[in-house]
């Protein structure tokens, strides 16, 4: 990975990132979770979480992305297939996982999202962060790849208006993979995902990185 391209763009592929025996750990591992969901937050799962710390393939890309120690500490399961085939239009990722609601000035709105307290950041707190995109199975033009829009990570906190004025302005990457590929993100780029045109089984594990503890009381949810 190249950590220019990264700070450039705010997307970079990592092909074959995961052996076939670590896509079957990860599957191993997501197998009792319900797929009826667009997202499936994914929370307090040790056998998940130990594949994604330490010294873990998405751990270390993660930590060479954000240039410091890097923890897991958020995790959604997108499951799309013929049967779960939705689209999400242009927009960035505002909030964060926390384990409590503590009132810390710069902090909200707050928001439970699958049953978990979220709350929005100031938006530095994002800037620090890093996302990463496992994919479980390939994603080619016909099977809703994710879109974002290179360079919008440093355009700071963006108004519903402004994230479509830049989508109407800026060229959008797509993002193909193969099974096993990992996609490493800077957490506030412009993104999207059509539904597929021909859909199949599309399952990619989300995965937020940080490398600094929360003011205040707050805490990140881990995974």
């Amino acid at each position: 990975m190249n950590p220019e391209d990264l700070a450039t763009r705010g997307a970079v592929r990592v092909r074959a990132a995961l052996s076939q025996d670590q896509v079957e750990a990860f599957e191993a591992a997501l197998s009792g979770v319900r797929t009826d969901q667009a997202g499936i937050r994914l929370a307090g799962d040790a056998a998940l979480g130990a594949l994604l710390s330490g010294t873990s393939v998405p751990a270390r890309l993660a930590t060479e992305a954000a240039g410091h120690p890097a923890f897991p500490v958020r995790a959604i399961l997108f499951d799309k297939g013929s049967e779960n085939n939705w689209g999400l239009g242009w927009h960035q990722d505002r909030t964060i996982a926390v384990k409590a609601r503590h009132e810390v000035d710069g902090f909200g709105p707050w928001s439970i999202k699958g049953g978990l307290q979220h709350v929005a950041p100031p938006f530095e707190v994002l800037q620090g962060m890093i996302t990463l995109r496992l994919h479980l199975d390939a994603v080619d033009e016909d099977n809703a790849p994710l879109l974002v829009l290179p360079g919008s990570h440093r355009m700071g906190r963006l108004s519903e208006a402004d994230v479509k004025i830049v989508a109407e302005q800026t060229p959008s990457a797509v993002c193909l993979a193969d099974r096993g590929d990992i996609w490493v993100y800077s957490t506030p780029i412009v993104h999207a995902s059509k539904p597929a045109t021909k859909p199949s089984r599309r399952r990619v594990l989300q995965v937020d990185y940080a490398h600094a503890a929360l003011p205040g009381g707050l805490e990140w949810l881990d995974v």
